[in-house]
Formats: structure tokens, sequence, C-alpha cells
């Protein structure tokens, strides 16, 4: 075998091999949305089904404390309004987070909701949330958005304080258009 037919024989593996990886790169995408969605993790960008908005169930014997809290990755400003509020459970409450784009250009953002303690997140059930979608600001724009939830009134009794907290991040990498 001459080194010519060699090299074209190794040219070849190396082909096959590297259309096989970016294959399977492409293939997690779904593979991995699909996991998400299974066990249950996926959670941020759903509304939660069981969510009624017109739930008339309030427990007014027992209060809960909503800690509000934000995170932002990159360049936004992102945070409540206000640090925390009282609720009873079953109570329809509306908070809201502002953002700020500060910068010259379109961004593109979602956010992710976390609750502590964990026991809370089954009861915890947002009616209309500004996660439940990609989130595009314009160039120097500021936005007001509001957070619909109440807590199911089957909640641990022994849940006296929580943390909703939002983590918002830029999507989509550096978009120019304004």
């Amino acid at each position: 075998m001459s080194t010519g037919d060699s090299n074209r024989k190794m040219l070849g593996k190396l082909l096959v091999i590297a259309v096989m990886m970016f294959g399977f790169g492409y293939a997690l995408i779904p593979v991995y949305k699909h996991l998400c969605e299974v066990l249950g993790i996926n959670v941020l960008t759903q509304r939660d089904g069981e969510a009624d908005p017109e739930n008339t169930q309030v427990d007014k014997t027992r209060s809960i404390t909503v800690e509000l809290d934000s995170n932002v990755q990159g360049t936004l400003r992102f945070r409540p309004t206000q640090n925390s509020i009282t609720v009873h459970p079953g109570e329809m409450v509306t908070v809201v987070y502002e953002v700020v784009n500060s910068l010259p250009r379109l961004v593109k953002a979602q956010a992710i909701p976390s609750y502590t303690p964990q026991s809370v997140t089954p009861h915890f059930r947002k009616v209309e949330c500004f996660c439940f979608k990609e989130q595009t600001l314009k160039a120097n724009e500021a936005r007001q958005m509001p957070v619909m939830f109440y807590i199911d009134p089957a909640v641990p009794k022994e849940i006296k304080v929580m943390t909703m907290s939002y983590t918002f991040f830029e999507i989509g990498g550096m978009d120019k258009k304004s």
C-alpha cells in the first residue's frame, strides 16, 4: 500500500469521525430537552398546568413571607421592585421585576426561576410569568415584568418563609441589531 493510499484511507476515516461527532452533537439538543421534560427539570419555561387564576380557596389562618431575589448574568440590570411580600396560601399575588438594558444594542434574555426551600416548589403555581418566554429588550429599554402566582394551600405547614429567585441571562450571543 502506498503512502498516498494510506493518507486517503486515513482522511476518509477522519471525515467519517468528524461527521459522526457533528451528528452526535446535533442530536444532543432534542435528547437533552426530552430528558429535562421527562425528569421535570425544565420547569423554567413551562406554564404551571394546574394553575387556576380563579382560585378562591385562600387559607387566611396562615401566612408565608415570600422573599424576592434576583441575579443577572451579563450586562443587564435586573431586580424586584420590592424585597418581600407576605401572602396567604391560595391567595393570588402579583409581584413585579424590573429589567434595564443600558446597552446601545438589542439584547435577548431568559429568566430561570428557583425556589427555596425546595419542598415549596411543587406548591408554587405561576399563572403568568416573564420566565415563560425569551425576552427581547431594545437598546436602552427598561421594562416592568409581572409574575402572577399563588401558593397551593396544601403547602407544608412548617413553611413560613420562602425565596423566589430569578436569574436573568443574555442568550443568543451578541446580536448587533438595534
